[in-house]
């Protein structure tokens, strides 16, 4: 019976022994390997001292050991909490004190890189790092690798309730903020997407995304659930994706706006390679562009096309069948199996077709709300709208943020958001969090952040910012420069301009609006 997230790693072992399991360069795993691995590295977890319910941070490039670490922190019956490898030690010291995490697993190079602040995480007792040697001044510090080949024997200590995974998101407002999920949560979604994607023990998934991302850590659930191959890639090219398809015999990639964008440049040789491999794409993070949806059907004519909407906070909501490509290219699709997906009007009624509303998620994979935030998660965690007789009145439903309108044939499409939260290359941006940074590396007095329409990137980021008095003439290139050493690129606006004054309110906040408006009409 599987209702623990590693449940699914044993019942493929036992079903598939000998078959490939991971595959991260040149190291390659078959599932009585990776299952052995995976429950050694979760005994030994638990005489290190985790206990039910510690927080494990793991902070790696994509690599084997990065999953062997998601699943051997489920089978230690704690809860991991996956960072994305690029980002900087500030934000990096963001998650480590706001989820209290008690260990974290990294390698040499990221330990280096956020060595100086360690020491201002007390709640952090166990570092697990691949050379240990280079962990100076670290708390108490262990090999990896070790732990995965030293016999262990764990015993189940949770149920399919407990929390799992705490995933950081960028809100509207405010630092990244940890969504947690569910062992019930994620064993659900990985359920759904290999029933609608038809996923079995033969397919073989390129993790293009970072695991951080739900979608991510989904194309590896779901894998795992079905028995098949999990092939790690980190990439900087378009052709080295390309390249990896071919010789792995790929036949699904997850991606957002922007890899596809990179695929369909004529330097990735997509549309010149034969892939009679790859079965599917699917894309999330981001309406696709029509004219890349054309490229994309032009380049892989034979392969695919699924388009998916999906939020942290409920995992994925829609997707468009690949037969309604060609009849609704623009459609956000219907709601994904075992889900209802309604729109609801300001009055908490449901909207007739062609009335904009906002997009409400009930089912298995709405989340358990925000890590350390009861104010926030009841916000977006409301009572059911319109339970049907007998239902439970005080089921939870995730109320999006998102507006959508549905077509008298049920089809969604995406309108708007309700924030002003920015989604830009996939990654859900908080501008309160760039005017930060903005702010610390400039002479500047107020700062507002806002996207603008991208055809690659969904979103991208543009600046408006009022200096200092007697700041002198300052040069836009040259603080976005600065601006790279304090935050990942996508995070850094692609313009910035210096004003003497912001819209504002007449409650005296920001007007975003009036800002987008502004950016819209030059």
């Amino acid at each position: 019976m599987q209702y623990l997230i590693h449940h699914m790693l044993s019942e493929s072992a036992a079903k598939y022994p000998s078959s490939e399991a991971l595959v991260a360069k040149s190291q390659r795993l078959n599932y009585e390997d990776m299952a052995t691995q995976v429950a050694n590295a979760a005994g030994n977890l638990r005489e290190l001292g985790v206990n039910r319910g510690d927080r494990i941070a793991i902070f790696l490039p994509p690599s084997a050991t990065l999953p062997l670490a998601i699943f051997a922190t489920a089978q230690a019956s704690a809860v991991f909490v996956p960072i994305h490898h690029g980002l900087f030690p500030d934000q990096v010291l963001h998650i480590l004190n706001d989820c209290g995490a008690v260990a974290l697993i990294t390698d040499a190079v990221r330990l280096e890189r956020i060595q100086s602040v360690l020491p201002n995480v007390p709640t952090l007792k166990l570092t697990l790092v691949d050379s240990p040697d280079d962990a100076q001044n670290a708390p108490e510090t262990y090999s990896w690798d070790s732990l995965g080949n030293h016999p262990s024997s764990p015993t189940d200590q949770c149920i399919e309730k407990d929390l799992a995974a705490i995933l950081y998101t960028s809100g509207s407002t405010g630092r990244p903020k940890g969504v947690m999920l569910s062992h019930a949560n994620v064993l659900a979604g990985a359920e759904i997407v290999s029933d609608y994607l038809k996923l079995s023990n033969t397919d073989r998934l390129l993790a293009a995304l970072p695991l951080s991302f739900d979608a991510g850590l989904n194309q590896l659930t779901t894998a795992v659930l079905q028995g098949a191959t999990t092939v790690m890639i980190s990439f900087r090219f378009g052709r080295e994706i390309v390249s990896q398809v071919i010789e792995e015999k790929i036949t699904g990639l997850a991606g957002v706006p922007s890899l596809w964008s990179l695929l369909a440049q004529p330097s990735s040789g997509l549309g010149k390679q034969s892939l009679p491999h790859l079965r599917y794409i699917t894309n999330t993070g981001g309406a696709m562009p029509q004219t890349l949806l054309r490229q994309l059907q032009e380049q892989i004519p034979s392969t695919d096309i699924v388009l998916m909407y999906g939020l942290t906070e409920a995992f994925r909501s829609t997707y468009l069948p690949p037969e309604q490509l060609e009849l609704r290219p623009t459609s956000m699709g219907k709601s994904i199996p075992n889900t209802e997906i309604l729109v609801i009007d300001d009055t908490g009624k449901r909207c007739r077709p062609g009335e904009t509303g906002e997009l409400v998620h009930h089912g298995p994979t709405v989340s358990m709300g925000y890590w350390g935030h009861p104010d926030l998660t009841a916000n977006v965690l409301r009572p059911h709208p319109d339970p049907l007789p007998g239902h439970p009145k005080d089921a939870l439903v995730c109320y999006s943020g998102d507006l959508v309108r549905q077509d008298e044939d049920g089809f969604l499409y995406f309108v708007g958001r309700r924030d002003n939260q920015i989604k830009s290359a996939g990654f859900r941006i908080s501008p309160n969090e760039v005017e930060d940074v903005l702010c610390q590396v400039a002479p500047l007095r107020q700062v507002a952040v806002i996207g603008v329409p991208d055809t690659v990137l969904g979103q991208h980021l543009v600046a408006f910012a009022i200096p200092q008095e007697n700041a002198g003439e300052l040069n836009s290139a040259t603080v976005l420069a600065d601006c790279t050493a304090k935050m990942p690129r996508h995070m850094v606006p692609k313009e910035i301009h210096f004003v003497t004054e912001l819209p504002m309110t007449s409650s005296g906040k920001v007007n975003y609006p009036a800002l987008r408006d502004e950016a819209s009409s030059n």
